[in-house]
C-alpha cells in the first residue's frame, strides 16, 4: 500500500506539476483581487477533482466501449507524458495553445479554462489515474489510496495556488523552472515504464 501510495503521488504530482502552475496563475489572475485569486483558485480544483473523480470511476468502461485496452491506454498515456516532460525539462512548460492562452486572458472566470482544464486535470492526469487505478486492484484499498492521493496532490496545488504571488516571490524565474526540470526528468522516467509495461502487456 505504501509503495502504491508513493507511485501515485510522484506520478499525479509531477504530472499535475502544482509549482509550474504558479507562474500561469500569476499571469492570468495575479492583478485579481486577493480574494477574488483565493475563489479562483478553489473552484479551479474541484473542478478538475471532479473530472479526475469522473475519469477514474467510468473511464474504463468508455475505453472498453471504444475497444481500447489498457496496454494501450499504458504506451499513449507514457508517449504523451513523456512529451510533457520533455517540454518541463526546457522549459517549455505549456499545457495551452498560443490561441487559449489568449482567450483566457479575455475571459472573466479562467477557473474552468485554462485552470482546471487542461492545466490541472490534462490528458496526462486522466491517463495517470486510470492506468494507476488499474494497478491499486490488487492491493487492499487500492482504490482509495489512489483517489485519496490524487485529492492530496489538488490540496496541494490549491495551497500554491492561493500563495501563488508569495511562491513566485521565494522562487523567482528561475526557482521554478530547476523545480520544474528536476520534475520533468522524474516524469520522463515514469514515462517511459508506462510504455515498456504497456508494450509487455501487449505482447
Amino acid at each position: 500500500m505504501l509503495e502504491l501510495f508513493l507511485k501515485s503521488f510522484l506520478t499525479l504530482f509531477v504530472v499535475m506539476d502544482p509549482v509550474g502552475l504558479v507562474p500561469v496563475f500569476v499571469a492570468l489572475a495575479g492583478d485579481r483581487p486577493h480574494r477574488t485569486q483565493a475563489l479562483i483558485a478553489r473552484k479551479a480544483v474541484l473542478v478538475a477533482g471532479g473530472l479526475l473523480t469522473f475519469f477514474y470511476f467510468f473511464g474504463r468502461e468508455l475505453l472498453g466501449h471504444l475497444g481500447i485496452s489498457l496496454e494501450a491506454l499504458r504506451i499513449a498515456g507514457g508517449v504523451l507524458l513523456f512529451r510533457i516532460a520533455t517540454e518541463m525539462v526546457f522549459a517549455h512548460h505549456e499545457r495551452e495553445t498560443e490561441e487559449e492562452r489568449d482567450e483566457a486572458l479575455g475571459r472573466a472566470d479562467i477557473s474552468v479554462f485554462p485552470l482546471a482544464i487542461p492545466l490541472i486535470a490534462g490528458p496526462g492526469a486522466l491517463a495517470s489515474v486510470l492506468v494507476l487505478g488499474a494497478e491499486a486492484k490488487g492491493v487492499p484499498y487500492g482504490f482509495a489510496v489512489v483517489l485519496l492521493t490524487a485529492y492530496l496532490v489538488l490540496f496541494l496545488a490549491y495551497l500554491l495556488l492561493r500563495g501563488a504571488t508569495a511562491v513566485r516571490r521565494v522562487l523567482g524565474r528561475t526557482g521554478v523552472n530547476v523545480v520544474t526540470r528536476v520534475l520533468g526528468l522524474l516524469l520522463a522516467a515514469l514515462a517511459v515504464q508506462y510504455v515498456a509495461d504497456g508494450v509487455r502487456g501487449l505482447l
